[in-house]
Order: C-alpha cells, then structure tokens, then sequence
C-alpha cells in the first residue's frame, strides 16, 4: 500500500509518496489552492493518482505541544480528506519540517525560486518518513 504525506500550506500543499512496501517517502510534487476545498479536492485528486491507500497529513503545533489555528485547519482539511477519498487520515507532529528543509537546502546551496517551490514537498517528505520510521520499527 501506498501512503501519501501531506504538508498542507494557505496556498501550497506539499506532497511526498510512499514506496509499494511503505517504508521510503519520495517527493509528489504540489498542489496550488488558496481556497481550503478547492486544495482539498485537488489533493483528493493526486491521492487518487498515486494510488495511496492511507493519508498522512502535517499537524503543525507550537514547540510546547499546543495546538493553534494551523491546526485547526489541518484537522479540517483532514475531515474533508476523509469524506473525498474514502481513507483514514492519520494525523501526524509536522514540529520543525520546514525548518529542517530549509536547512538542506541551505547545505545543497539552493536558493530562489527553485527553493521556494521545493520546500513544501522536502517538508512532506519528512512528515512522511517520520510517520514511516515510527510505525516500521
């Protein structure tokens, strides 16, 4: 089965993929949608296309643990993932994501416009393969 992580943004949603044994994430490109169902459904619709079997979205939190409204938000879009695609969607600690992606790009020496639009799928990929390296050890 494959699982598809979701890094879910106000205007990008960064996508990453599963390997058939869930156990590497690989970049899935983006999703552009300022509008929280019209996001939905296009995500609905690459979950669809990669044949995923299980969602895993971001959920961000302060560094405390609590919960705000990029939460609330999160959990919203992972209700409405639910009812398009017929899949459970595990939510998952996206705490510190970007900011690890913005690091290897910094290492890679990446900048610009090739940067901004990679970092929303760099940090799907690590919300996914955090949730992979959780449930296979």
């Amino acid at each position: 089965m494959r699982i598809v992580g979701v890094d879910y943004g106000d205007t990008r949603t960064g996508l990453a993929v599963s390997d058939p044994t869930a156990r590497l994430a690989g970049p899935a490109g983006t999703v552009t949608a300022s509008d929280p169902e019209l996001a939905a459904q296009r995500i609905a619709q690459r979950v669809r296309e990669l044949d995923g079997g299980l969602i895993v979205l971001g959920l961000p939190r302060h560094m405390n643990g609590d919960e705000g409204e990029r939460a609330a938000k999160a959990r919203s879009l992972g209700e409405r993932l639910r009812q398009l695609t017929g899949l459970e969607v595990v939510l998952f600690d996206e705490r510190c994501t970007t900011v690890l992606s913005h690091a290897y790009f910094n290492e890679a020496n990446i900048r610009g416009k090739k940067r901004k639009a990679a970092v929303d799928t760099q940090s799907a990929c690590i919300i996914l393969q955090n949730y992979l390296d959780s449930v296979n050890r």
